[in-house]
């Protein structure tokens, strides 16, 4: 059993974005595959990322990928879901991008094409596609721009989605690559992963690149570095855990403001009960001194809401 694996997300961007001619390939190999289009040339903007893993303060790295076109990729290894709402997240990291070219003196027209290839190892997207790809269209399916001028694509491989089981001959690229990239950290010990080495050029490639990064050396950072993916998660449900506490006491601030306007409530309610009755004693009162001065009850009726017969009752009474 080796250490390198490339579900962790520095060992991905290691194989993938080193500055070098074996790392470039497998590049190139990985976004044909992916993004179904014949790739040439590719330069990473940003490999400065993987040479020194101490400084980073957050184990979430972007490997910025341009093309000769200069078409932009954003290349992403997630393997979880997180606090932050994964498609919001990418949706950002999308929009950011596109946005992030200078346009300056140039029309829009000029704008070149941008994509966020995303590596999922859990399941977001509800059907049954392991590679889905989003534009800008309408409830219906319309595109909102020609497929052609489209320049916003956001692009996910679900790999949680692949059939291990499936035998390797039935499997495409694709199935192919998603299937080494879960098992490579089992090497020749797989019995498909040993075929793939042995007869697929493609994961030749990638074997060299991971072979690169399974000695001892290695072991301890790819294992630093999931310490910092670990310290992470501790972080986020510490968060967790500070807005639910949060979410009760409001809860508690509510139930508590409700309990004082019922009292309050009642109080107004008991003020005005009191009131009514004090109110009716003062008719009865008027009543009976209208009465007694002389008053007929017809009379003394065409002051209040008591018909005859009832100030004749409450008089006897």
């Amino acid at each position: 059993m080796r250490y390198a694996n490339l579900l962790n997300d520095f060992a991905f961007k290691y194989v993938f974005g080193e500055d070098c001619k074996e790392a470039n390939d497998a590049l190139k190999s990985l976004l044909t595959v992916f993004l179904e289009r014949k790739v040439n040339h590719v330069v990473v903007k940003n490999s400065e990322l993987v040479k020194d893993y101490s400084k980073m303060k957050s184990p979430r790295l972007d490997l910025l990928v341009e093309f000769d076109d200069q078409t932009t990729v954003d290349l992403e290894m997630q393997l979880r879901q997180t606090k932050d709402n994964l498609p919001i997240r990418f949706s950002y990291y999308l929009a950011r991008l596109h946005g992030s070219q200078q346009l300056e003196g140039k029309y829009y027209g000029e704008l070149k094409e941008t994509i966020v290839l995303v590596f999922f190892n859990v399941n977001l997207i509800d059907n049954h596609r392991m590679c889905n790809t989003f534009t800008l269209r309408n409830e219906e399916g319309l595109s909102f721009v020609e497929e052609s001028q489209d320049r916003m694509k956001l692009r996910t491989v679900e790999m949680a989605k692949l059939d291990v089981n499936k035998p390797l001959e039935d499997m495409n690229e694709q199935e192919k690559m998603i299937y080494y990239f879960l098992n490579c950290h089992k090497g020749m010990d797989d019995s498909k992963i040993k075929v793939m080495i042995e007869s697929d050029g493609v994961i030749q490639m990638l074997e060299k690149r991971v072979e690169t990064i399974s000695d001892d050396g290695w072991k301890k950072i790819i294992e630093d570095f999931q310490k910092l993916h670990e310290n992470e998660e501790r972080m986020e449900r510490q968060l967790e855990l500070e807005e639910l506490q949060k979410v009760k006491e409001e809860v508690q601030k509510t139930k508590e403001e409700v309990q004082k306007e019922k009292q309050e409530a009642k109080k107004v309610m008991l003020e005005a009960t009191k009131k009514s009755v004090e109110a009716d004693k003062k008719v009865e009162q008027m009543i009976y001194k209208m009465y007694e001065d002389g008053f007929s009850f017809e009379q003394i009726s065409n002051y209040c809401s008591l018909s005859v017969d009832e100030l004749k009752s409450l008089t006897k009474s």
